[in-house]
This record gives C-alpha cells, sequence and structure tokens, in this order.
C-alpha cells in the first residue's frame, strides 16, 4: 500500500500540466420509420464550425443540469420535439470522447438514441428527417454515430419489444414485419417471421380488423407492454 501510495504521488509531481476539462455535450439520434425507410433527424448548422452542413441535434451541458436535462432542453430548442412527448422510446447510446472529434477543443458527447412514430418538429426551423441510407454530407463525426445509433437499434430489436416504438398502438403482422424490414435492410420470409414473431408472447390479438380498399380484413395486434422489455430469447 506504502508503496502505491509513493508511486501515485510521484506521478502528480511529474504531471505538470494545468488540467483542463473536456467540454461536455449532447446529442441526440432520432429514428423514425415513415415512407418505408428509416429516418434521422438531422438539423441544419447556423454557425461555425461546419456553418451550413447538417448535424444531429445537440449542445452544450450546462453546469447544475443533468445530461437527461441537457438532452430535452438543447431538442427542444433547436429542433421543437419534446422528448418525452414525442418519442416513445430512448436511451442512453454511447459516449463518444474522441479528442479531436470537435475543432474547437476536446468535446465529450453524451448520446442517447429514441424512437418514435410520425415525430413533429418546428418547421420554422431548418429541420428535416433523412434516410440514414442517403445521408447529406454530415458534421463532426456524426455520420459514425448514427451508423452505430442503427446497428444497436439493430440489436436492440432482436431482444427486446422495442419496435413497438415505430408502430401505432394497433397494427397488423404485416405492418409489424415491415418495420423489421425495413430497420434491418432485408426481407423475412412471411411464414417464419409471423411464428417465431407469435412465439415470443410479445402481442396479442385484438377484436379489430385492419381493412385497406379491397383487400382482405387484416387481425390487429398490440404489445403486451408499451415499455421496453427484454425476450426470452433473441428474435433473429
Amino acid at each position: 500500500m506504502a508503496s502505491s501510495l509513493l508511486q501515485d504521488k510521484i506521478y502528480c509531481m511529474n504531471y505538470t500540466k494545468p488540467y483542463t476539462p473536456p467540454t461536455l455535450t449532447v446529442d441526440a439520434v432520432i429514428f423514425q420509420v415513415n415512407n418505408n425507410t428509416l429516418e434521422v433527424l438531422l438539423l441544419k448548422r447556423p454557425n461555425e464550425p461546419f456553418k451550413g452542413e447538417w448535424a444531429l441535434p445537440g449542445g452544450y451541458n450546462a453546469k447544475g443540469e443533468t445530461t437527461t436535462d441537457a438532452l430535452e432542453r438543447v431538442v427542444f430548442q433547436k429542433t421543437g420535439v419534446k422528448i418525452k412527448d414525442d418519442l416513445r422510446y430512448i436511451e442512453q447510446l454511447y459516449t463518444f470522447d474522441t479528442i479531436n472529434r470537435d475543432p474547437r477543443g476536446h468535446a465529450v458527447s453524451v448520446t442517447y438514441m429514441g424512437c418514435g412514430r410520425n415525430i413533429t418538429y418546428n418547421e420554422d426551423l431548418e429541420v428535416a428527417f433523412f434516410d440514414v441510407n442517403k445521408l447529406p454530407k454530415l458534421a463532426y463525426d456524426h455520420a459514425n454515430i448514427i451508423k452505430y445509433a442503427k446497428e444497436r437499434l439493430i440489436a436492440k430489436m432482436t431482444y427486446t419489444n422495442s419496435a413497438f416504438a415505430f408502430l401505432d398502438r394497433r397494427f397488423t403482422l404485416t405492418q409489424l414485419q415491415t418495420v423489421y424490414e425495413i430497420v434491418f435492410g432485408r426481407k423475412f420470409d412471411k411464414r417464419n417471421f409471423r411464428k417465431k414473431f407469435l412465439g415470443l408472447n410479445l402481442i396479442h390479438e385484438t377484436n379489430e380488423l385492419w381493412r385497406d380498399g379491397a383487400h382482405r380484413p387484416a387481425k390487429l395486434y398490440e404489445f403486451n407492454s408499451s415499455k421496453l422489455e427484454n425476450l426470452d430469447r433473441s428474435f433473429d
């Protein structure tokens, strides 16, 4: 113990650089499924650095705020999206701390991922949803962050009921399968998908039907819970 304390003391004596804490920021990766695509919310930066380029909604975490408090404030101010009202599911994604990710200096981003349906935003601001597969040039390291978030979302949907965030309260099995195909980026066999998903006991049949023009009415289902739950086994 004495030797360890001595080594720590020597290290502190040799470390002569003044301590400058990194800037703490928050960023939001907000997904929705729309027009048969997985979309992410972006805003056009009004100021340098990267003025005029698209970026994730984000900003500084002020003193006295938790990261979730800062996230709610920043996202609403910059996009008009209310985290608690407009998103059906949100979680802390990752802390990105690459030293050179911000040209102004060392900035650590606590990034969150949220999902919703028919998300409304302030149309007076330069904000828009983009297909994740057709993104514009992005500021900072946001292209890598979105890629990481999409991978996390796919993983999340294999072992949780998180797909509920993209669907109406009541939905058909076809609509459910479509969401999985859009997020995963591949087709599923209809019969196998339904057998596997119904076997997870995540959803239940309702007494209502979906009618779409001349097509045969389809049964409507609901998730057993609108809160995030882990599966007993992987879906995929």
